[in-house]
């Protein structure tokens, strides 16, 4: 095939035989990184206004599908642009020659755009989570110390009854059940939210027929991580009078904008009627309802396993912290007027639990569930417990479990398995050996898709929500968490760890120290990403 003139250029370092078939997954996402970057500039350089798919965006960056075969699929790119209609090549083998049919004459403006569109994605790789100042070991109750954190960190409310779930039917069932009970509103803020049945009855039938009755329903969803949700179920739900806000929609717009790329909602929240809460790390996502089926953990099909989470329901005074979280996002992002509702009613105390609502964001460099970690992990006197649904930890995090389990702190971690996510796992595992050495026990979860986040630390201190223990939760995402302090939610939390690490296969240094050569090598290059992970 004959080659343009670009390909006697800088562009020449991006052929497709150089990337065509990478060799594991890492390959596979600096491969699509790349390619995807190069095209998105280019079309930027040349006027184009539309850019790509929600689809073909997908394939690019972010939770993985199909085993982590993130790849440009075809037709992918196939959407006109530009004044003259021009067809951008749907699949990587294709994008190269038809970037070098353009004249010479603008081919150094166009590189320099390539070139500075894949610098900004390096630079934004580059940012690191912020080093917080600890200090002495503060003595006394833990859970005050957080007042200092300040912007989303609400104060500790008392006379709240927190109840643990961490069965997906469970969970799906009590939060259908408390959409149903619903007489004033409804307001859901996910990260994936898709419309799935419970008991024969949809999300969508629900919602429409709580509207239908007079109960306002304000919805939130990602624009990344819902991006293959039906838009005819939301549009169908706004007829019916729902208030439906996506947070960074994908656009061309959008994925030009790196703040915008990296920046996701990733929060659950559900507020019914301003009186009862949810909080955790799941989905409105049908994997939730898998059973197991033979052979999908070998072929690493997620769609087909069991999905292991917990999500914390609330009854109590924190609620109203949860409803004005929800709606600073609602604010911020600037959604459409929401129906009047008592939004805010008067709650009264409903049992002993004092809880603390975090909200974490990227605005303003807010990573304040992880600042009130670290906190309690550097005064944990007895016990450490953290589970997990990605473990890409910071080295001031593994200096703090290090440190705790040197001076007699049982610690423990309970970290998914590379089933999920490969890439993110092995840049993860990196750290085994510091940790293993210093006395930290360390189990993964090999049968199920571990999606948990929750927190226990000296029998007393318990944290559930959807941050999770990497440098994404921390810089990019806007995450929430509820602190909890009290026996007996900590009791079931306890119990839940205990019945995950039953289900998990503990990682000692011994096997640590003869895992094979390639997964050394894998830990080196996925080191460089972990931040985009």
């Amino acid at each position: 095939m004959r080659q343009g003139p670009c390909c006697r250029s800088g562009m020449n370092r991006l052929v497709p035989g150089r990337f065509e078939r990478p060799t594991n997954a890492l390959g596979k996402r600096c491969s699509v990184l790349l390619s995807y970057g190069t095209v998105a500039w280019e079309a930027r350089a040349s006027g184009g206004e539309r850019l790509g798919s929600p689809a073909s965006f997908s394939a690019t960056l972010g939770e993985p599908s199909g085993g982590n075969k993130a790849r440009v699929r075809e037709g992918a790119f196939g959407n006109r642009i530009g004044s003259k209609n021009h067809l951008l090549p749907s699949a990587r083998h294709r994008m190269i020659p038809s970037l070098c049919s353009m004249r010479v004459t603008n081919q150094r403006k166009r590189d320099g755009w390539a070139v500075l569109g894949l610098l900004l994605l390096v630079l934004a790789g580059c940012a690191g989570a912020p080093r917080i100042p600890l200090g002495e070991d503060p003595p006394g109750d833990p859970l005050p110390r957080q007042g200092a954190l300040g912007g989303g960190v609400s104060s500790a409310t008392a006379g709240n009854r927190v109840l643990l779930l961490a069965k997906g039917t469970e969970w799906l069932e009590t939060l259908f059940a408390a959409m149903e009970g619903a007489r004033d509103h409804i307001n859901l803020e996910f990260y994936i939210l898709e419309d799935l049945s419970v008991r024969g009855r949809s999300l969508e039938g629900l919602l429409t027929e709580k509207l239908r009755s007079g109960v306002a329903v304000n919805i939130i969803l990602d624009g990344y991580g819902s991006h293959k949700t039906d838009r005819a179920v939301l549009e169908r739900l706004q007829k019916e009078g729902a208030r439906v806000l996506i947070f960074h929609p994908v656009s061309g717009g959008a994925i030009l904008r790196i703040d915008a790329l990296n920046e996701r909602d990733h929060r659950k929240i559900l507020v019914v009627d301003g009186k009862v809460g949810f909080v955790g790390g799941i989905n409105l996502y049908p994997v939730y309802q898998n059973h197991a089926e033979p052979g999908a953990v070998r072929r690493r099909d997620f769609h087909h396993v069991l999905w292991n989470d917990v999500v914390a329901r609330i009854e109590g005074p924190a609620v109203a912290e949860l409803q004005r979280l929800f709606f600073a996002t609602w604010s911020n992002q600037k959604g459409p007027p929401v129906e009047e509702k008592t939004y805010f009613p008067k709650i009264a105390q409903a049992a002993g639990e004092r809880v603390r609502v975090v909200g974490s964001g990227p605005e303003g460099s807010r990573a304040l569930f992880y600042t009130a970690l670290l906190e309690e992990i550097h005064a944990a006197r007895r016990n450490i417990d953290l589970c997990t649904g990605s473990f890409v930890p910071t080295p001031q995090l593994v200096e703090e479990l290090v440190r705790a389990a040197r001076r007699g702190v049982a610690v423990r971690l309970i970290l998914p398995s590379a089933l999920y996510h490969p890439v993110i796992e092995i840049a993860g595992s990196a750290d085994y050996g510091e940790l293993l050495r210093a006395g930290v026990r360390i189990w993964e979860m090999p049968e199920e898709v571990l999606h948990t986040k929750l927190s226990l630390i000296d029998g007393a201190w318990t944290a559930v929500g959807s941050s999770n223990l990497d440098e994404r939760s921390i810089l990019f995402n806007q995450e929430v968490d509820a602190i909890v302090r009290g026996r007996k939610t900590a009791s079931a939390a306890r119990a839940i760890l205990e019945d995950e690490i039953s289900r998990c296969r503990e990682i000692t240094l011994r096997k640590w120290r003869r895992r094979a050569f390639f997964e050394r090598v894998g830990e080196l290059f996925a080191s460089f990403w972990r931040v985009l992970l």
